[in-house]
């Protein structure tokens, strides 16, 4: 953890080159126990050092977490270089003046609440899967079209109102009278909730659950709680497995796994007791067998939705807030005693970790 320049090192101590070689061949991670007693021991150790409060690299004037080379970007995340000027977005490249946006950019500019759009495109704005047009409005995948309003399916389209063809004058007429009809019989739905025109789509109109989407992933809810805000939740399905191997008696080591696992009806761990959409079993597949054997990896005790669900955990939410740096050495920031820099940071104030802002960071490490 923090370490630079180094080589031959566990959990931070320093060894030579065989006996780093050595203590790597005793940690068999072929062993779940092995594996796991050792993820959990650096999971604990990792909580003495200090933590960046935020990923943000190369980058002026802006607040979130994983920001790179980018300018004026605020409460945003997974920014991957050449925003600027953009407000809570997530997963962009390559914009400029766009606000609620995630899975945008591609050297577009003007974009207001959308998923997947942008490419050169520009004046976006309620959009899903809308690449290189300009000066539309609730689209869903129109491609190098213009001057669009609630259209679906449109390539290299201009003048069209929910897939109708105007003229220039036509459209111009006809859509501030769409706008204001919007706004005087606004969409309400089942919670109450007014939908104006500015408004994205509803989400009750959505073919989905809240629970099949990646919202569940990344703002997780109990069904009482989604079915509270007005969300679909797809219920567990019922199941009738015949559990050829139970969980408790997967071997430990992969060195002990026969080849007759490949197709087996493997159980869960969770058992389908936890909120992670589990399948309750599960089975590996021969290519998947040789890439552990050969990787020296234990087999999964979780079925593929509750292993995806503790990657997700590894990561912190997309959530932000105010903290100040906790290191309280002298001389950081010519200080004479406990740092007071503030900050918008993804840890939480409640989470074990030492959060330390930029310069005391680089301090720390370098």
């Amino acid at each position: 953890m923090n370490l630079r320049n180094k080589k031959y090192c566990v959990l931070n101590e320093q060894y030579t080159k065989e006996d780093y070689l050595k203590i790597k061949k005793d940690l068999d991670f072929g062993s779940y126990k092995i594996f796991f007693d050792f993820k959990n021991k650096y999971n604990n150790f990792v909580l003495k050092f200090p933590h960046r409060y935020a990923a943000i690299i190369k980058s002026l004037n802006s607040t979130g977490d994983n920001i790179l080379n980018s300018k004026n970007v605020k409460n945003s995340f997974d920014i991957y270089g050449d925003m600027e000027d953009c407000k809570f977005v997530a997963h962009g490249l390559g914009a400029k003046d766009s606000y609620d946006c995630y899975g945008f950019g591609g050297g577009a500019s003007v974009l207001y609440e959308g998923v997947d759009m942008g490419i050169k495109g520009s004046n976006d704005f309620f959009a899903i899967l809308n690449h290189g047009s300009f000066n539309t409005y609730y689209t869903y995948m129109c491609y190098n079209s213009r001057n669009l309003f609630g259209c679906i399916g449109i390539r290299k389209g201009e003048y069209c109102i929910l897939n109708k063809q105007y003229t220039k004058g036509q459209y111009e007429e006809l859509v501030p009278k769409i706008i204001k009809h919007m706004n005087d019989m606004p969409y309400i739905d089942k919670k109450g909730r007014i939908y104006k025109y500015g408004e994205f789509f509803p989400s009750e109109l959505s073919p989905f659950c809240y629970n099949e989407t990646i919202a569940q992933e990344y703002f997780p809810l109990t069904k009482e709680q989604a079915l509270k805000q007005g969300y679909k939740w797809k219920d567990r399905e019922e199941r009738n497995y015949e559990i050829d191997i139970k969980n408790e008696d997967i071997p430990d080591n992969i060195k002990d796994v026969k080849e007759d696992i490949v197709g087996k009806v493997i159980e869960c761990e969770h058992k389908g007791s936890c909120n992670e959409q589990c399948t309750e079993a599960f089975k590996i597949i021969e290519a998947e067998l040789q890439f552990y054997q050969r990787m020296n990896l234990p087999l999964p005790h979780l079925c593929p939705n509750c292993r995806h669900y503790q990657r997700l955990k590894q990561r912190n939410p997309l959530k932000l807030w105010h903290r100040t740096c906790m290191c309280d050495k002298k001389n950081h920031h010519n200080h004479k005693g406990k740092c007071e820099v503030e900050f918008e940071t993804s840890y939480a104030p409640d989470r074990p970790e030492i959060i330390y802002c930029e310069k005391c960071y680089q301090q720390e490490v370098y």
